[in-house]
């Protein structure tokens, strides 16, 4: 049998490449003569950087910017192409994984760490910038970046607002933007949602509990965020807060779109495309997947979701392995055309216990599965 790996990352878990490492070897084990091509992939979120640049090669650097929250900084690692595009993924610097997430970090979170990486890019020539999306910590709209970029965002009385989500709701005019706008540089905005910036479906109300937020908190994070929404459009003459993937990251596809002039592109199609994951798909007996977690919002832009609708198309069987489930297993499966939908963690397990044994975990239930017919033991 002919094995095409395309895991994406289990966030906190495993990594791309070691589940595909993990998978590879289980594999082997059960099926010795079988031929396993190893396809890691992302979709715009945690992995995203490594991805393209194993395929793209290049050289990966280290800068030390500010992190999800003013008050710290982190070392975000970030590529440079041989073709010298510039590949920076959102969580390296402002990702969750490096806060506890409460309702006070949501209120003081920054980008300011993605304009400083675009700084350091610029700096080094690139012309063409693709930015990951996922994974973050934040809920600005982009407005940390855009003041490392040089535009200075001000209060009624003319002082530099403090940095931070909720300080936006005393935005009241923005200096120096003509000069912090991207103009000569092209750049690409991969998102894992579609989610606009306001809204019921919006990045606050969709993705800010994940983040830290408590439901009283939610309608005064809207309201600094729309109220910084309503500035930048007034000033720039243009709407971009109702278009698609403007809420993804916290509401930094806005900011990417507003003064980058950024392309928001479905991070998971783009990926597929640059690393020849069609042609690999074609030559394949069947597919395996893997994700953190599948719930709804996998139906609308994730890993699995853009690998099933190709491998449909091929009349590929995929089969797909994720640590958690939130939702009806079956439907999901139907929905997104799976072959099969394992949860490889017990239900009895804490989270911390399943992240722990994540890699036991995945080789036992690649072991028992049953690639011909799509049923592990335990569901049979």
């Amino acid at each position: 049998m002919n094995f095409l790996l395309a895991p994406n990352a289990m966030k906190g878990a495993l990594s791309a490449s070691k589940i595909s490492a993990i998978i590879s070897k289980t594999l082997r084990r059960k099926y010795h003569n079988a031929t396993i091509v190893s396809s890691p992939i992302a979709d715009g979120g945690n992995g995203t950087l490594d991805c393209l640049m194993n395929v793209l090669g290049g050289t990966i650097y280290a800068q030390e910017v500010t992190g999800p929250i003013p008050s710290i900084k982190v070392k975000a690692r970030y590529g440079i192409t041989r073709e010298s595009i510039a590949i920076i993924e959102s969580a390296e610097a402002i990702g969750l994984q490096h806060i506890t997430p409460s309702a006070e970090t949501i209120a003081m979170s920054t980008t300011r760490g993605i304009g400083e990486l675009i700084n350091e890019v610029q700096k080094k020539g690139c012309k063409e910038i693709w930015i990951g999306l996922g994974g973050t910590a934040t809920n600005d709209g982009g407005a940390g970046m855009i003041s490392a970029l040089g535009i200075d965002l001000t209060d009624e009385n003319g002082d530099r607002l403090r940095e931070g989500t909720i300080s936006l709701s005393k935005l009241h005019s923005m200096m120096n933007y003509e000069l912090g706008r991207m103009n000569n540089v092209k750049t690409i905005a991969l998102s894992d949602v579609k989610n606009v910036l306001l809204g019921e479906q919006g990045s606050t109300y969709t993705f800010a509990r994940q983040k830290g937020a408590n439901d009283d908190q939610l309608p005064y994070l809207e309201a600094a965020v729309k109220n910084y929404a309503d500035v930048v459009e007034k000033t720039i003459g243009k709407e971009f807060h109702s278009i698609s993937g403007s809420g993804a990251a916290g509401g930094l596809g806005f900011g990417l779109m507003a003064f980058c002039n950024a392309e928001v592109v479905s991070g998971i199609d783009f990926i597929l495309h640059t690393i020849h994951f069609d042609e690999k798909l074609a030559s394949c007996d069947c597919v395996i997947t893997t994700e953190g977690i599948l719930d709804e919002q996998t139906l609308y832009g994730k890993g699995i979701a853009g690998i099933s609708a190709r491998a449909i198309q091929l009349n590929k069987p995929v089969h797909a392995f994720v640590g958690r489930v939130k939702g009806n297993n079956q439907d999901l499966k139907r929905q997104l055309g799976l072959t099969s939908l394992t949860q490889i963690s017990p239900e009895e397990l804490s989270t911390q216990e399943a992240i722990r044994d994540a890699s036991w975990l995945l080789a036992d239930a690649v072991y028992h599965h049953d690639f011909n017919h799509g049923d592990t033991e335990a569901e049979k």
